[in-house]
């Protein structure tokens, strides 16, 4: 299972939220770079970068601190974060990510996600599936469709989506573990798709302790990010680099 720490950018600086909400920021670091080293240096190959003035604003900001990450470090990263038009997708391939995460797009212009996987293949295209009390939420958590999470999944699915990723926005920041139940749920009932493929599941979203990982990887989970954990010292990198 793959380890993929997150850095949440807000203003250039490296930051954390609670469920979501901007007024609970809180600065870690104001260097993104010198966190994404740290990472690399302990065997960490995967990162999560997530824009969220990007998320705010609708369309790409922080594509210099990806470019700057990708450019000086060798860690895998995914994006995500106001990517709602084919150009934001342009800038953040070119500025080094090695897959992107559409979630609201996916909710609101289906359509032009569906043009996303075609154009650069299921393996490039996350789907963000975020969701609170069953139902998928949109613009940076600030807003709840319509759309019932399983369901919206594997309608993606069916478009030969095969990674997504999954936060369970009522644990998100609050260390207090991860929904293990969701997820079962959610590899469960997307194991056997139209197509025969199974969906990569990344759990997001409350991780509290490194005995929480192996948990997560028994269910089936392909993949684990990790945010506040890390910046709160809850899990330790040293931890980290003896588990991967």
């Amino acid at each position: 299972m793959r380890i993929i720490p997150a850095i949440d950018i807000i203003d250039g600086k490296c930051v954390r939220l609670t469920k979501g909400n901007y007024e609970t920021k809180k600065v870690y670091n104001e260097n993104p770079l010198e966190v994404a080293k740290a990472f690399e240096s302990s065997g960490i190959e995967y990162l999560h970068l997530v824009d969220l003035d990007g998320a705010k604003a609708q369309h790409i900001v922080n594509f210099k601190i990806l470019e700057q990450i990708a450019s000086k470090t060798n860690l895998k990263i995914d994006f995500g974060g106001g990517l709602k038009a084919d150009e934001d997708l342009h800038i953040a391939f070119n500025s080094g990510a090695k897959q992107i995460t559409g979630g609201s797009i996916a909710v609101k212009n289906p359509k032009v996600f569906e043009g996303w996987i075609s154009k650069y293949g299921p393996t490039k295209i996350i789907l963000g599936a975020d969701s609170d009390q069953g139902k998928v939420s949109i613009s940076g958590w600030m807003e709840q469709s319509k759309e019932d999470l399983i369901p919206f999944i594997k309608g993606y699915q069916k478009k030969s989506i095969q990674y997504v990723i999954c936060t369970d926005i009522s644990k998100d920041g609050m260390l207090e573990g991860p929904s293990v139940d969701l997820y079962k749920q959610i590899i469960s009932e997307c194991s056997n798709s139209s197509n025969g493929q199974s969906i990569k599941l990344i759990a997001s979203g409350g991780i509290s302790s490194i005995e929480e990982i192996p948990v997560l990887k028994e269910i089936g989970c392909e993949g684990v990010i990790i945010g506040k954990a890390i910046y709160e010292d809850r899990i330790t990198l040293k931890q980290l680099e003896k588990y991967i």
